[in-house]
């Protein structure tokens, strides 16, 4: 698959993934809206469907829609490094994307929301307890799980003609995924919000610092580095530890 192919998959689905995950997380947090106080199982469960739906959608890149992921591909010989920046910039743009057309659904909660300056975790992770070294330590792990997943999981043992990993719809694969991200969030994602994904938290964090949100606060960059650092480092372990299983 030439390089204009992945970027234009992997903006798609990123998008979706980020316009369906900022979504469900609005449509909880914002005053006025219908899903206003529905808690926090609403909203795993919302950004378990957006994987879901972002992943079928970017099918044809191999779905990847996460840095992460694609790091842990890369190490395991099932993604050209070549083709690794291709990936992490068409994620990071559609994560920007994604979060722009949330912010533009929602724009008239924004207005009446009665505490603009706490809307950050619409659209980027935080923790509960702020300890840069624990919080990064969470993301490892949770990260380590869903990329050791897609490595070990029997769709990753059949792979397209690019060595990349194919989770077709015919099989609803990708509903794997959205489960594994699922569980990940009610069990693993009460400490830091589970980003377990860069572009998932550095492309909305961004749309976050440039949108005109009346009263918003602050983007919090003292803490971004936290969801890209435990991501990769995670993704990088669930790597190298699948070069050393017998599979």
């Amino acid at each position: 698959m030439g390089a204009g192919e992945i970027f234009l998959w992997e903006v798609l689905g990123t998008a979706v993934l980020i316009l369906l995950g900022t979504g469900v997380v609005a449509n909880q947090v914002l005053r006025d809206t219908l899903g206003n106080g529905t808690g926090f199982l609403f909203v795993n469960f919302g950004w378990a469907f957006a994987v879901f739906a972002g992943a079928s959608i970017a099918a044809p890149s191999g779905a990847h829609l996460n840095p992460a992921v694609t790091l842990g591909l890369a190490v395991t010989g099932k993604t050209d490094w070549a083709d690794v920046p291709i990936y992490v910039l068409a994620q990071l743009v559609g994560a920007i994307i994604g979060a722009t057309l949330c912010w533009l659904t929602y724009k008239l909660q924004f207005d009446t929301h009665p505490e603009p300056q706490n809307t950050l975790g619409i659209f980027s992770t935080a923790p509960t307890v702020r300890h840069p070294l624990w919080n990064t330590v969470t993301e490892v792990i949770g990260t380590f799980v869903l990329v050791g997943w897609i490595l070990l999981s029997p769709a990753a043992k059949t792979a397209g003609t690019d060595g990349v990993p194919q989770f077709g719809n015919s099989a609803l694969g990708y509903a794997g995924v959205a489960f594994v991200v699922l569980v990940i969030g009610t069990s693993l994602g009460g400490p830091t919000g589970y980003a377990i994904n860069p572009a998932r938290d550095l492309g909305p964090r961004i749309a976050y610092a440039i949108l005109p949100i009346r009263g918003k606060g602050s983007a919090d960059w003292g803490y971004s580095w936290v969801p890209i650092v435990g991501p990769l480092i995670g993704a990088l372990l669930a790597g190298l530890l699948y070069l050393v299983l017998p599979v």
